[in-house]
Formats: structure tokens, C-alpha cells, sequence
């Protein structure tokens, strides 16, 4: 990780419990998806849970459509390794269902649910069962009279919005609540964020909404996360990504690591190719990240298009290679560990000496 006083400096905030976890500016970001299976298909939204929780996900949220999903928690919950949340819109009955599911927490705006008998019922509930409640805005959810005077879902209506929601839940003694302020538009969410932060000191779950297709999507969240987390705003992230939520972890992931906030699995050093480029690098890079992409311990692997220079420049990477015409090196720390011709017998060689790097490192994680 980076040197600590390079480290964003988190915007302070009270601290939440969400199952096993404790979140707030005291606590790690932790990183957030949701299930895009049918709740009420136990078998599936598991395997999904299951296969999220393999790949750095944390915290699990899921749609509670109609009755019979918010009962498909009871048998979900026993099954999942991470903490759930309930996402709920409008019905009341729900929230309290998923409650008595035993979902970890609640995804719901109290100001939609059914009126005040509703949120107290709500409300109880939940702190009786010490579930958290995110209030979650969306630029396409804020409400009609604020989007008139506002002239539309501005930051200054988004915010204003989940304050209302809030003090509903405030006025009843309820304050494990978290806060989400999403749009699909960059600027407008890390502006509303901004605007929360001066106003409470609940945690904040960040991301852009409806970001797009895998590589769109990546982009347009690491620029606004990266950008929010930088200015110590974010409790909890998620990356939103159209398509298997499984993709959304190495983006959330590597954002996180960039900002020297956390980091999960390896490091890949590339070069980027240029003219003087005699190997088929992107098919040697491709093959190293295909080989890590389940190692979860934590080094800097390098693969560079230069026998001479590369492991000069990446001299502080645990292991690298370099490849040129007909010849290779391997190298540790910059140091040259052997010299290969061939790529083919180049990628062989360099995976014998990954594994070794692999266990050397699960050994050291072992014991700390």
C-alpha cells in the first residue's frame, strides 16, 4: 500500500453496525453489490451470494419484489457469507418481512413507504433487530415538488430529499442510518455528496448509478468514486455495472487500491506496447492476469516489452518478466533471477516462479 500521508484522509462520520461490520470513517470501505437473480430462487441468488463473496464482494444487497422474496430470505440468510440487505420500494410490509427474515439490513426511503404508521412500524422493527437503513436517492427518484423547485434533480433537491427521509427516521430515535445520493451524471453526484457531507455525519454509501456496459462503466465510476474517495467521502462503494455483478469487484477493487485505500489480490504492472516491441506482450499479460484472477494475497507482478529497461522500471515489483526478440528475463526486485529464450517457453517458466511467489506470500499471510 501507499505511504500513509498519501492515504486520503476520511471525512469524519458516526459509526454503523451491518452485521459483523462496523462502518464509518473509523472502519475500512467496504465494497457492495446486488444479486440480478430472482430472490425467490434460493438455489440461484446463493450461488450468486457465494460466487460475489469469492471475488471481494462484502456486502450483498437484494430485490425484495413481493412477499414471497422477502421470505426467501429466511432461507438465503443461513446460506450467504456476507451481510445482506433488503432493497425495498414503497411497501412497508416488506421491510418488515425481510426483518423477520432476518436481513442484515434495509435499503428503503421512508417518505415513500406508506405514511407514518408505516415508518414506525419501520423504524422499530429495525432497531429492534439492529438493522441499519440506507436512505438511498436517486436523481430519477427525488420527488415531484422538489423537482419544480429546484427546476430538477439538482444536488441541491437530492439532498434535500434524503434529509427529509432522514428526519423521519431521526424523529423516531432512529439514527443507524446510512445515506446514498446516485446519479448517472458524474459532476451532479460528486456535487451532491459534497453538499451531504457539510450537513450530517452518517456513513455514505457511493456510487454512480446506471454507469453503463463493463468498460463505460468502469470509467465513469472510478472517475467519480476515485474522485470522491480522494476527498475522504465514501463508507461503503459500489461499482454499477450492467451485466453478471461479479465484474463489479475488480473495478471496485482496483480503485480502492489505486487511491492506497485497500487492496485485494495482485497488482499487474504492464507496459502499455510501443515500436519497440518484439514480443506478443498483450498475450503474455493476458495470460499472468488470467492466472491471478482468483489470488487474493496481495504483491506487484510486472510484465514489461523490454529486456533492458524493464526491470529497471519495475525494480520494485515482487516478480516481473521482460521479453524482447527470441529472449527473456525473469527478475525479483529488480533482481535478475534467470534469462529464457522463447516466449512460449518464457510464460512456462515465469508461472513456476509465480506459484512460487503465490505460496511465499500465503505463507507470510498465514502467520501474520
Amino acid at each position: 500500500m501507499e505511504n500513509e500521508s498519501l492515504i486520503p484522509k476520511r471525512h469524519p462520520t458516526r459509526a454503523i453496525r451491518l452485521g459483523p461490520f462496523r462502518l464509518g470513517s473509523g472502519h475500512p470501505v467496504r465494497v457492495q453489490s446486488m444479486t440480478n437473480t430472482d430472490t425467490r430462487d434460493v438455489a440461484a441468488t446463493v450461488a450468486q451470494i457465494h460466487a460475489l463473496a469469492r471475488a471481494g464482494c462484502e456486502i450483498v444487497r437484494l430485490a425484495v419484489l413481493d412477499e414471497a422474496a422477502a421470505r426467501a430470505i429466511a432461507d438465503i440468510k443461513p446460506l450467504s457469507p456476507v451481510p445482506l440487505i433488503a432493497d425495498i420500494h414503497f411497501d412497508h410490509r416488506l421491510a418488515l418481512l425481510a426483518l423477520e427474515s432476518g436481513v442484515d439490513g434495509l435499503r428503503i426511503n421512508p417518505g415513500n413507504i406508506g405514511g407514518e404508521r408505516a415508518v414506525d412500524a419501520v423504524a422499530a422493527a429495525a432497531k429492534d433487530r439492529g438493522a441499519p437503513i440506507r436512505i438511498g436517492v436517486n436523481s430519477g427518484s427525488v420527488e415531484k415538488d422538489l423537482l419544480r423547485r429546484y427546476g430538477g434533480p439538482t444536488p441541491e433537491a437530492m439532498v434535500e430529499s434524503a434529509l427529509t427521509h432522514v428526519a423521519l427516521l431521526e424523529r423516531r430515535g432512529f439514527d443507524q442510518i446510512k445515506i446514498s445520493l446516485k446519479s448517472s451524471n458524474v459532476p451532479r453526484t460528486i456535487a451532491a455528496y459534497r453538499l451531504l457531507a457539510h450537513k450530517v455525519d452518517y456513513p455514505l454509501h457511493i456510487g454512480i448509478t446506471e454507469a453503463g456496459t463493463p468498460m463505460r462503466g468502469a470509467v465513469k465510476s472510478g472517475v467519480g468514486l476515485g474522485i470522491l474517495l480522494w476527498e475522504g467521502l465514501g463508507d461503503t462503494l459500489r461499482v454499477s455495472l450492467t451485466g453478471d455483478p461479479v465484474t463489479e469487484m475488480g473495478a471496485a477493487w482496483e480503485i480502492l487500491r489505486c487511491l492506497g485505500i485497500r487492496a485485494r489480490g495482485p497488482e499487474i504492472i504492464s507496459c502499455p506496447t510501443c515500436g519497440r516491441t518484439e514480443i506478443d506482450l498483450a498475450a503474455l499479460a493476458e495470460a499472468v492476469e488470467n492466472r491471478l484472477r482468483h489470488v487474493t494475497e496481495v504483491f506487484t507482478v510486472a510484465v514489461m516489452g523490454c529486456v533492458v529497461n524493464g526491470p529497471g522500471e519495475a525494480k520494485e515489483a515482487d516478480i516481473g518478466l521482460a521479453g524482447g526478440r527470441g529472449l527473456g528475463v525473469i527478475f525479483r526486485k529488480g533482481e535478475l533471477v534467470c534469462k529464457v529464450k522463447g516466449q512460449d517457453a518464457l510464460l512456462a517458466r515465469f508461472m513456476e516462479e509465480l506459484d512460487r511467489v503465490i505460496e511465499e506470500k500465503k505463507k507470510e499471510t498465514a502467520c501474520a
